[in-house]
């Protein structure tokens, strides 16, 4: 069943056409951490970015390869774009921005980014 987020202020706004994800990702990063993400992946074409691609910054870092996207309006990072190790289109949503989702439900799964 397809899932909707947001930004906080409401500017940016996604749907995903997929079951919301069971599973989640937490990154010690020195971006994720400070953002507190809980990240699923999904590929690109089951996301649809519904409104506010005029408010959208991009933060990169690094091996500049994660297009970080932000509201301008109110800071929040609702995903990201990047690649899967075949080259493979994928975004990389914040369940934070997912009212639905129950994050106390979802199993975490820690990357080591912060070594990576």
């Amino acid at each position: 069943m397809p899932f909707e987020g947001s930004c906080h202020c409401g500017a940016v706004t996604f749907r995903v056409d997929a079951d919301a994800p069971a599973q989640a990702i937490t990154c010690n990063c020195s971006h994720c951490r400070r953002k507190g993400t809980v990240l699923a992946f999904f590929p690109a074409d089951r996301f649809e970015l519904t409104a506010g691609e005029d408010a959208l910054r991009t933060y990169t870092f690094n091996t500049h390869r994660i297009e970080h996207r932000f509201c301008s309006v109110c800071g929040t990072q609702p995903f990201a774009f990047g690649s899967m190790p075949d080259g493979s289109p994928v975004r990389a949503v914040n369940l934070r921005c997912v009212p639905a989702i129950d994050l106390d439900a979802l199993e975490i799964k820690r990357f080591d980014g912060a070594s990576a």
